[in-house]
């Protein structure tokens, strides 16, 4: 079904687009993941979390295509080299888990069911070539973002994502980061600036939703 009307991504269809959601995981998320030390807490990702799922589920009803992105246990082993070069060179990026019980990266209340899972080793998610390579069989042309964080590993991946060729919408309700308040201004400046001008449509879920649905959404 193609897109009709003033529509900012005119070419948009269930059958060329994705919706790609990064990293809504226990260790981005959940409670038992914050550390106070480092003024790392989720509460704005899980007050965003219901709308998210909301979104996932109406986004299946339509027909639409789910990719989940969890990632390797982030420790030195698993990462790629050079995340743990630049965590051995600098205490304040440093970032490795302590977590070895695999309840990391378990996905944090959002649903799951026939979407695709890939775990990925580094920020950006079109570093896993087996998603890139899903995409590519799918044919999948536009990337619809979501999820955490907004200034890291969504950032990173519309960076990849767009330098392969790949069109984005984004979802700027569905994205957010920790609740640092340096973060938060960074994270509304690139839904206000960069991403709208350089990346893609940086509209609403409802939006989207909108656009895709056969008939008005209320």
């Amino acid at each position: 079904m193609s897109v009709t009307g003033e529509s900012r991504f005119p070419n948009l269809t269930l059958e060329n687009s994705v919706l790609l959601v990064i990293d809504v995981i226990n260790s981005c998320a959940h409670p038992d993941y914050e550390d106070a030390e480092r003024n790392i807490h989720f509460n704005k990702i899980r007050q965003m979390v219901p709308a998210l799922s909301a979104f996932i589920t109406s986004y299946r009803r339509l027909g639409g295509r789910v990719i989940l992105t969890t990632t390797v246990p982030w420790r030195e082993p698993f990462l790629a080299e050079n995340i743990n070069d630049l965590y051995r060179e600098s205490e304040e990026a440093r970032y490795w888990s302590q977590d070895e019980s695999g309840r990391a990266e378990l996905f944090y209340e959002i649903p799951t069911d026939a979407a695709t899972v890939f775990a990925k080793n580094s920020y950006d998610a079109f570093t896993n070539e087996e998603l890139v390579a899903t995409l590519e069989r799918i044919n999948a042309r536009y990337i619809i973002v979501a999820g955490v964080f907004g200034d890291g590993c969504v950032m990173a991946s519309i960076c990849g994502g767009f330098s392969k060729g790949y069109r984005f919408v984004i979802a700027e309700d569905l994205i957010e980061t920790t609740d640092d308040e340096d973060r938060q201004a960074l994270q509304r400046f690139l839904k206000l600036r960069t991403w709208p001008l350089m990346y893609g449509a940086t509209v609403t879920a409802r939006e989207i939703l909108a656009a895709l649905s056969p008939a008005k959404v209320e």
